[in-house]
């Protein structure tokens, strides 16, 4: 008797953890005929993406929000985008041609797009964060308060984005991404777009990081030089 309750209750663990499994999550490029690529990232129920041309050090757009997936039907809610913030709040809608071999086909208004898996690994960073608190001129930690205007860090297992948003105004403020690398206490950006300061593309940022339970400790020296420290939390 004990060891058919015990097969049970494996079983229905194994369905929901099945259930539960995101199939997109993880990094995904869809590449253009102009060397220019559009790097997705999923994670935490958010998505994130950026266009651009990292040999020519140009960003094109990028935008983000929640999103769904049910069988074939993919949906996109739009938080952000960078090309036309009269899309914030609207539903994109697509089919699911193909979900198979690291290999992404999605069929909705605009036409067919296929996507390639470029990272499905994870690191303790994995995840979607939040900004919650930064240090001031005399290092001392202040909370940042919740409203529409949030700055948002998206990892997967090699790959981040970040962006500055209002979802209630539709604005962007900027928004940056590349490769990155978390060992020992140490993060190092590698930076491929940069919204606000094309330079800085191709340049690598490290940092002491430490993580405790849902918060990311973060400090060192920002794009500029300036020293900074930060709490990221998970956004769920």
């Amino acid at each position: 008797m004990l060891i058919i309750k015990y097969l049970v209750s494996l079983f229905v663990f194994t369905c929901l953890s099945f259930q539960e499994k995101d199939e997109l999550a993880g990094a995904w490029r869809q590449k253009h005929s102009n060397n220019e690529e559009t790097v997705k990232i999923y994670a935490d129920g958010y998505f994130m993406f950026a266009r651009f041309d990292k040999e020519g050090k140009k960003f094109v757009a990028a935008g983000g929000g929640t999103y769904s997936l049910q069988g074939k039907e993919y949906k996109e809610n739009i938080e952000f985008f960078t090309m036309d913030s009269t899309q914030v709040g609207q539903t994109w809608d697509y089919k699911v041609s193909s979900l198979k071999d690291k290999k992404l086909v999605l069929e909705g208004k605009k036409g067919k797009e296929n996507w390639e898996r470029i990272d499905g690994s994870q690191t303790v960073l994995t995840g979607n964060w939040r900004i919650t608190a930064r240090a001031n001129a005399q290092g001392e930690m202040s909370p940042i308060q919740r409203s529409a205007r949030k700055t948002l860090k998206i990892l997967s297992g090699t790959r981040f984005q970040w962006a500055a948003i209002n979802t209630e105004t539709k604005q962007f403020f900027g928004m940056g991404g590349g490769t990155y690398t978390a060992k020992d206490g140490k993060y190092t950006e590698n930076i491929e777009v940069f919204s606000r300061d094309n330079s800085r593309v191709g340049a690598s940022l490290t940092f002491d990081y430490e993580v405790q339970g849902n918060d990311w400790v973060h400090s060192g020296l920002s794009s500029r030089g300036d020293k900074i420290k930060e709490v990221w939390s998970r956004e769920k």
